[in-house]
């Protein structure tokens, strides 16, 4: 059995206000009005129980049912337009909102609805469902590219692998330890994406995972310097950290920002020629501690600055593959640093300036 629709339930409303208003304004004329009026009569000097009496009060009375018919008469006729008015435009939006719904659900993450000019509550629920469509569109677009770059990212390494196996099988080549060590390098390959790939899911949900607790930015900083130098110094580029000694406690987990400073020491040093220089520094303002790493390395134009966090995302898509990243590192700091309540951002000039990452987050609070 189907319901009532929005609009016969708007009109029974309106309705039973009609009827209850109507109903309350004859039992107060029965009641009340017959016994002031006579009174009136008798003060005018009509004698009781006369024939005057009773024509005034059967004039009353077919005046009072009168006047109370064309009331209700005309409110609900008015009602009935205004009802009819109102419920088309309620059922205009709703079906509007219930169709770009289904289009929603078949996919088609482009569906938009309008304001329908109903007041608040209707223009913030149209406002909801837009913003809800917006996201899930970039949800599906990031997993279409996530997608791509993941089949992208493990076809070169697979690719290298089968044509030196077939080469192997014809002949071609022999297991000697050039080809041994090819092979070698194309399965870490694929060991560190999965790793990575792993990292990023893990620091995306890493909100139930972080371990708060009193972190030292000194400590922190030289820590990370200390497993860091033997890879700069196998590149020739120099390391060096500036922090004060009064800096205040971070409340934060040690482990998660480590991991987030080797990721911004070892995309540093990706992208820093041989002979170049890379800094931390550390300062403290506003209940806030900044910690920046700045490199003097390739930098970065500035339309490619607002991506730089994005999954797989590369500036020079080549010369990062061949260093052996995989376009990850620097999303798994950010998803680290905002599980901390912490931001982070990246600057440079432009190619050939430098690039400056910049980890912001708030001191302990006691």
């Amino acid at each position: 059995m189907s319901r009532l629709g929005i609009g016969i339930r708007l009109l029974l409303a309106q309705s039973l206000v009609l009827v209850a208003g109507a109903a309350t304004t004859w039992i107060v004329a029965a009641v009340v009005g017959p016994p002031l009026f006579r009174e009136h009569l008798h003060r005018a000097g009509i004698p009781a129980m006369s024939n005057e009496q009773m024509h005034a009060e059967q004039a009353y009375t077919y005046a009072t049912a009168i006047s109370i018919g064309v009331a209700l008469a005309v409110s609900a006729l008015a009602a009935l337009v205004v009802t009819w008015y109102f419920s088309r435009r309620v059922q205009r939006s709703v079906a509007e909102v219930a169709l770009a719904a289904a289009a929603v659900a078949d996919g088609h993450y482009d569906s938009r609805v309008s304001a329908p000019q109903l007041g608040d509550d209707f223009d913030a629920l149209a406002k909801a469902f837009n913003q809800m469509a917006i996201r899930l569109e970039s949800v599906e677009t990031t997993r279409r590219r996530l997608f791509g770059d993941l089949a992208h990212e493990i076809r070169t390494p697979v690719s290298v692998l089968e044509a030196y196996l077939e080469a192997v099988e014809d002949g071609v080549k022999t297991l000697d330890p050039e080809t041994i060590t090819m092979l070698r390098d194309q399965t870490r390959r694929l060991v560190r994406f999965s790793d990575d790939v792993a990292a990023l899911a893990q620091a995306e949900e890493s909100g139930a995972s972080i371990a708060p607790s009193a972190v030292i930015p000194g400590e922190l900083i030289e820590t990370a310097r200390s497993a860091a130098a033997d890879r700069f110094a196998a590149k020739g580029v120099t390391l060096t950290t500036h922090v004060g000694t009064d800096l205040p406690a971070l409340w934060a987990d040690p482990h998660r920002l480590g991991q987030v400073l080797a990721n911004l020491l070892d995309n540093a040093v990706r992208h820093t020629a041989s002979g170049g220089r890379v800094d931390i520094t550390a300062t403290a303002a506003d209940d806030e501690l900044a910690i920046t790493v700045t490199d003097d390395g390739d930098g970065i134009l500035p339309e490619h600055l607002p991506h730089v966090f994005d999954r797989f995302y590369r500036v020079d898509a080549a010369r990062d593959r061949e260093h052996g990243g995989a376009g990850i590192g620097l999303a798994i700091a950010k998803a680290l640093v905002e599980a901390q309540h912490g931001r982070i951002t990246a600057s440079s000039r432009g190619p050939r300036t430098g690039t400056t990452f910049t980890v912001t987050l708030p001191v302990r609070q006691d």
